[in-house]
């Protein structure tokens, strides 16, 4: 022992004195040796620097016969650093790192070659004999792992064993794979998956491949390997795998599949054209074997901090059967879509926007594809632009506006639709007043005038219809002006007001009735004179409102409940309009019949904004409504402050509503409207009636009488001629973290084989909601009421993480039978999906079962099996 100390204080010493004197170009010394792979154990001829990182430098004498890198190459790690007594090799250990420009490598051991710029990395095995710390190559975006690496930083090239790296959104596996230069390899034997799992579920195996990255994957031969079960039929002769991280332009591959109606089909096939960072274009379409076709244009669009949106336009053309049969059908269909909005920093006094959703009855129920744009039966759209000049009242706006029912295959259209305003301004307000405001400067009025020009028709009438003179148009002027508000008894606000309109036309009615004594016939004719023509009409208002307040105190000192506050708000208010029949303003005229009888007409009874009143009115309306609700103690604390009160409403807007007409000369009083709403044990009730206070005659017509005086018990309220009730109650499971103390957890600790350990929740999530309506109806005490009861159930279970059910159904409790209903599955297998969906009855009746590729990348890899709808046609 005494022996060998002194040798090894020399050795070491020699090799410091060695190191000094290789200090300044120790990293980059010339080597003529291959670079092998090192035996792990550390060589003789080292010196061990632990936790340092030796610089990185050149030595001028040898520049000739080295090439110099771009940049210098930076390395550490925790463990230990060895330098070759040469300083042509570092060996790193532990958490090793090496870094040159945008390339990262990380390793438990890495082996860095300074003379041939190589470097070498691998693993390191654990006391269990598990590897540990494998090579993590990362260069910019570029990132991958693999079990060995060798790399040059000066030719970018290397072999890779084991490799697993990401491209878009698929992953490549490799057992031995070269890289040619800084962006391509070459592999054998690899597989490309979209399963993230170390050992995939499924995947390609590619015979030979190679891959570009952030480019595209070119493969030859390949086949589906499935739970490593190889799929040699049908084999790929080649393939091609887009995995640019940014849009690109390409073939769009069609879906592919059968109708019994259409007949085989490929459908939405096509070119995505990326256009450029502001706009993209999708052409599509679809054929099937019968003669069915479509096509699909859809495009989007961005400008930052100025707009975006999308526009897609379709046209589908359905044959049925064959020509020359009694059942062939062809029905062509469009819809166009189109969705536009603006930036809110782009200009905050003018905006555009668009939403347009218009469509031909035929295409929504021949060709779509999913529950809601069938069962829907009415559309409407907007264009819509507006102005509002700064620092004034005035605003504009202007509209184009649609609106269709399917049912009865009518549109309406409305363009232009403008609109001018000005909000409210006190013109005899005084500037720069000293003390209280004098009456007449509270008198305020503002303005708004609207012109529309518009047309209502069957969607295949409508483009032949004449914009003279089926399409109604005008001009409308509206001023309403506020006088100042009083108080009335000190507790009643009143509020007068006084409001005009005025209505301008292109054209009125003339109508002349015309008898032919010999035919014995007569014959009224209707002209529409084509003149411009005025109608105005004026109206006074007189309303008032207050609030009365009760307060019940609880006595019982025990009680939850302290306090009943009740809530009575009545309301009042007369109107007036005069009677605009009179010859003065000319806005009625009259023509006599065969009988003698003088029939008064509207002139302007076709006007898109109406006309004056036809007679004379003058009424009350009144109204009252209460509010009832509990000052509650905090629950488990009957001493509570006033701080952990609580209000909770017992009564929410329970009131009635009605009119009184002043001029008419018998049944003055209309109906009385009641409405309410409550909520009991956490369920919202809405309920509401009409009653008729009026009797009637044996044939079920009103007279007038009051059935106050014509009735007893609660009939003397009033006729109910119709009712409506409706509530909804929802359940849902609780998460973990909104268990109560002592429930019991179901989240449950997993061990597994190889001592690692998960947490799972096995509990079933689920929500269940349904909703009851009823609507009663009765004209007269002699006709049959109607009574309407339905039923709609939704719920949703979670068997386990990956298990999804959903059901949604409607019940209708007067036919005793389901509507449309719905029941579908879901099931989560990682890297694949499975779906069945279900119609057991209906005109929708069908299924579809699908297990497919959970990536888009690989959409067209499933399995589908379904029963379309169409075939019940």
């Amino acid at each position: 022992m005494a022996n060998i100390l002194p040798d090894l204080i020399r050795i070491r010493f020699t090799y410091m004195l060695l190191l000094l004197g290789l200090s300044a170009f120790a990293q980059e010394l010339p080597d003529t040796t291959q670079v092998l792979k090192p035996l792990r154990e550390l060589p003789v001829d080292s010196l061990v620097v632990a936790g340092e990182a030796v610089p990185d430098t050149t030595s001028q004498a040898d520049s000739a016969s080295s090439t110099v890198l771009e940049a210098p190459i930076t390395y550490n790690a925790t463990d230990s650093i060895v330098i070759s007594l040469d300083g042509k090799k570092v060996y790193l250990y532990k958490d090793a790192v090496v870094t040159y420009q945008t390339i990262e490598l990380k390793a438990d051991y890495i082996e860095l070659d300074l003379q041939t710029k190589e470097v070498y990395a691998e693993g390191v095995p654990d006391s269990a004999d598990v590897m540990q710390g494998e090579p993590v190559f990362k260069d910019g975006q570029e990132e991958f792992e693999s079990e060995t690496l060798r790399y040059n930083f000066e030719t970018q090239k290397g072999i890779i064993t084991e490799v697993k790296t990401q491209q878009g959104e698929g992953y490549v596996h490799s057992e031995r794979t070269k890289k040619i230069d800084a962006n391509a390899f070459i592999l054998k034997k690899g597989k490309y998956t979209t399963c993230d799992a170390d050992h995939p579920h499924f995947y390609l195996r590619m015979t030979k491949a190679k891959v570009i990255s952030n480019k595209k994957i070119i493969t030859g031969p390949a086949y589906l390997v499935l739970e490593d079960f190889p799929i040699y039929f049908p084999m790929i002769p080649f393939g091609f795998f887009p995995n640019s991280p940014t849009y690109s332009s390409g073939i769009i591959i069609p879906t592919y599949g059968e109708e019994q109606n259409r007949g085989f089909f490929l459908r939405e096939g096509g070119y995505y054209w990326a256009a450029s960072q502001y706009f993209d274009l999708t052409v599509k379409g679809d054929i099937y074997s019968k003669g069915s076709w479509g096509s699909n244009l859809h495009t989007n669009y961005k400008k930052r901090y100025k707009f975006s949106g999308s526009f897609d336009f379709r046209y589908n053309v359905n044959r049925y059967s064959d020509p020359g049969l009694p059942d062939f059908s062809r029905s062509p269909g469009f819809s166009l879509q189109w969705s536009h909005s603006q930036d809110s920093k782009a200009n905050p006094f003018q905006t555009f926007s668009a939403n347009v959703n218009l469509s031909t009855t035929s295409y929504d129920k021949q060709n779509s594809y999913n529950v809601q744009n069938y069962l829907q039966t009415t559309k409407s759209s907007s264009i819509s632009y507006s102005k509002k000049w700064e620092n004034s009242p005035f605003n504009m706006s202007s509209s184009f506006r649609h609106s269709q029912n399917s049912r009865d295959s009518t549109i309406s259209l409305s363009f232009p639709e403008l609109t001018f305003s000005m909000s409210k301004i006190y013109p005899f307000k005084q500037k720069g007043r000293v003390g209280p405001a004098k009456w007449y400067e509270k008198i305020g009025f503002s303005y708004t005038g609207n012109i529309k020009n518009s047309i209502t028709a069957r969607e295949d009438e409508i483009l032949n219809k004449s914009l003279i003179t089926d399409w109604s148009n005008g001009w409308k002027h509206s001023i309403p002006i506020s006088l100042p508000n009083f108080n009335l008894f000190k507790y009643i606000n009143v509020s007068p007001s006084i409001s005009y309109s005025e209505r301008w036309y292109t054209n009125y009615l003339e109508k002349n009735y015309a008898f032919d004594h010999v035919a014995q016939e007569g014959t009224l004719w209707v002209d529409t004179i084509y003149h411009f023509k005025r109608n105005y009409n004026y109206s006074f208002a007189l309303s008032s409102q207050t609030n009365i307040y009760g307060m019940y105190q609880i006595k019982n000192p025990n009680s939850r409940v302290k306090a009943i506050r009740h809530k009575i708000s009545p309301s009042i208010s007369l109107s007036y309009n005069p009677d605009f029949t009179d010859p003065k303003y000319g806005f009625w005229d009259s023509y006599i019949d065969e009988n003698g009888n003088v029939i008064s007409y509207n002139r302007f009874a076709n006007g898109i904004f109406g006309s004056a009143s036809s007679k004379e009115s003058g009424s009350i309306n009144f109204g009252l409504t209460n509010n009832l609700e509990a000052k509650v103690a905090a629950k488990n604390d009957t001493t509570a402050t006033e701080e952990k009160f609580q209000k909770v409403k017992i009564i929410d807007n329970l009131g009635f509503s009605g009119s009184y007409n002043l001029i008419a000369d018998s049944l003055n009083l209309s109906n009385i409207r009641i409405n309410g709403r409550t909520t009991i044990k956490g369920v919202n009730l809405n309920f509401g009636g009409t009653l008729d206070p009026y009797a009637t005659d044996t044939k079920g017509n009103k007279i007038n009488k009051y059935m106050w005086n014509e009735a007893s018990g609660l009939a003397k309220l009033g006729r109910l001629t119709n009712a409506n009730l409706s509530f909804g109650m929802s359940f849902k499971s609780k998460k973990e973290d909104e268990k109560k103390e002592g429930e019991e957890s179901t989240v449950e600790e997993v061990v597994y084989p190889d001592g690692r350990v998960e947490y799972y929740d096995f509990s079933m999530p689920w929500d269940f909601r349904f909703d009851y309506s009823l609507s009663y109806s009765k004209r007269s005490p002699y006709h049959d009421a109607q009574i309407n009861q339905s039923l709609n159930f939704s719920g949703r279970l979670n068997l386990t993480r990956e298990w999804n059910m959903q059901l949604t159904t409607n019940f209708d409790v007067q036919a005793g039978e389901f509507s449309f209903t719905t029941f579908n599955i879901n099931r989560k297998l990682h890297c694949w999906n499975m779906s069945f969906n279900f119609v057991p009855f209906g005109q929708r009746k069908s299924y579809s079962f699908t297990i497919n590729a959970s990536s888009s990348m690989l959409k067209d890899l499933k399995v589908n099996k379904q029963r379309s709808w169409f075939d019940n046609n």
